[in-house]
């Protein structure tokens, strides 16, 4: 079996590349400015050791001026908001994928982990909100909001993998399926913040099918 697994998004990246290299300078339609303001955000968070991003840099980058910004978010938290909002959609909507199409429990659980692994890989601004280096100094509930997130996947790791040991004759489905949904979720937490940290340069989905595989043995 290849170390590298198949890779189960489609291209969910915000397209960062265009707005960062050339800004828009005709008015944009209703609702793009909101938009243009997130690939923005999400753009100068992928630069590597990026330090706290202020609106004055968001506003200059740009090229508007920080009412512009006020306009359209209340504050820079809402930015952040509409970041995490979109990781939420993206990845949940394909994990329900996987749920709804897997019949097996333990290829389910491998697939959710690499679904969340290959859309931070995609998109490294957002890998830095999901582990909370960009939220640092930020309002609390954005980190909350984060937590959040990461105990709805080991919920449905924990699903599946006790729908896994009852299928292997567990005597004990419930205990085994926790314990290993919160490995799996450390595994998955520890592979986003080594790809923070590495300057985006360390792959999550590095040999992740056998490191599942110890893991669940």
């Amino acid at each position: 079996m290849s170390d590298a697994p198949e890779d189960l998004t489609p291209d969910l990246a915000l397209d960062t590349v265009a707005v960062v290299a050339a800004p828009v300078r005709k008015r944009p339609k209703p609702g793009e400015r909101r938009v243009q303001i997130l690939q923005t955000l999400a753009g100068m968070l992928e630069q590597p050791g990026a330090e706290r991003i202020t609106t004055a840099a968001l506003a200059a980058r740009l090229d508007v001026s920080e009412a512009a910004l006020y306009r359209h978010f209340a504050s820079k938290a809402q930015m952040f908001e509409g970041l995490i909002e979109f990781i939420e959609t993206s990845v949940f909507t394909l994990i329900n994928q996987i749920v709804e199409r897997e019949t097996v429990p333990s290829v389910q659980v491998q697939k959710v982990a690499a679904v969340l692994l290959q859309f931070a890989e995609k998109n490294p601004g957002m890998t830095r909100v999901m582990v909370g280096d960009a939220l640092v100094f930020e309002h609390e509930r954005l980190n909350a909001r984060m937590n959040q997130f990461f105990d709805r996947v080991e919920s449905q790791l924990r699903q599946s993998l006790r729908a896994a040991a009852e299928a292997a004759g567990s005597a004990t489905p419930t205990v085994d399926a926790q314990a290993l949904a919160s490995a799996i979720t450390a595994l998955i937490v520890g592979r986003l913040q080594r790809y923070a940290r590495s300057g985006f340069k360390r792959a999550p989905t590095e040999h992740l099918e056998p490191a599942l595989q110890r893991l669940s043995s």
